[in-house]
């Protein structure tokens, strides 16, 4: 079965209007999820949705409502909420253009494929993928999808785009909070190198299948070792663990670090080597006297 469009429309550029799909370019992993359980019969909860004097209500008996008063309410019908007109509804307008190095990582949410929406419209997504690669921009606009206008960014990717949603201002918080009680002090030359030279053992290329959820697989392995321990209790060993941020132990960073190199040390530094000294010129013989 093919994939169904997160959103249909059409994005524009000044005059040029290109017709295109947009799909999610992520998909949930792996996961454990639990149930609650009444302990003395072993039967899930359920939920109902109540009203208080009521009791238990039908879900065609509720509606939206905004609060703009305590305890007063705007009532809405879903119908309404979708007749509210937004041109971002449908169109994508490429406000701005700006390099991708200007959006801080923060900002970024969820990426989206970007496909043309037939073969009309190929030629012009074709010329726009092209334009955003050879000048190295990231084209900005907002759109609305599922009862929000978002900020989103526009990129090249292979033979289509992708498209970004960004977080507002609004909900991102100021790094510098979190950072000022951090020092300013440099680091010291020879714990750089060491830090340096772990780094550079460490590089490789990524490749995220290298990567998995190794929580899933250890809970998974709790519920079955639960299964044939027929109701006793498992806790695991913690005695392994590193110490956390309450350890009394100094720890030695430069002796952690050459321990981490396999006990080597960090490769020395060349030094400019010293121009060769030219040799003394040699005196022409003197001459012998009559």
């Amino acid at each position: 079965m093919a994939a169904r469009a997160y959103w249909q429309g059409q994005i524009r550029l000044a005059l040029v209007s290109i017709p295109v799909e947009i799909y999610s370019a992520t998909k949930s992993g792996a996961q454990i999820s639990f149930k609650q359980i009444h302990e003395p019969t072993g039967k899930p909860i359920h939920y109902e949705k109540v009203v208080t004097g009521v009791g238990p209500v039908d879900t065609d008996e509720i509606m939206k409502g905004f609060e703009y008063q305590k305890g007063n309410f705007v009532l809405l019908e879903q119908d309404e909420i979708d007749a509210v007109k937004l041109e971002s509804k449908k169109t994508l307008e490429l406000t701005q253009f700006v390099d991708a190095s200007e959006i801080d990582v923060l900002y970024y949410e969820k990426p989206y494929f970007v496909v043309p929406a037939d073969d009309l419209a190929e030629e012009a997504f074709i010329v726009l993928r092209e334009a955003l690669k050879r000048t190295k921009k990231v084209g900005l606009g907002q759109l609305a999808m599922r009862g929000r206008e978002y900020v989103v960014s526009l990129k090249p990717c292979g033979r289509g785009m992708v498209l970004e949603t960004l977080r507002y201002a609004d909900e991102v918080n100021k790094a510098q909070g979190y950072f000022r009680d951090i020092g300013d002090a440099k680091p010291d030359e020879d714990l750089l190198d060491l830090a340096e030279a772990l780094i550079e053992k460490k590089s490789g290329t990524f490749d995220p299948a290298e990567f998995h959820d190794r929580y899933v697989d250890a809970l998974r392995d709790l519920v079955e070792r639960k299964r044939k321990a027929k109701g006793r209790k498992i806790i695991e060993d913690d005695s392994d663990e590193p110490a956390g941020r309450g350890a009394s132990n100094v720890v030695d960073l430069m002796a952690a670090l050459k321990k981490s190199m396999g006990g080597a040390s960090a490769p020395a530094k060349k030094k400019a080597e010293p121009a060769a000294k030219k040799a003394p010129a040699k005196r022409a013989p003197a001459k012998k006297r009559a």
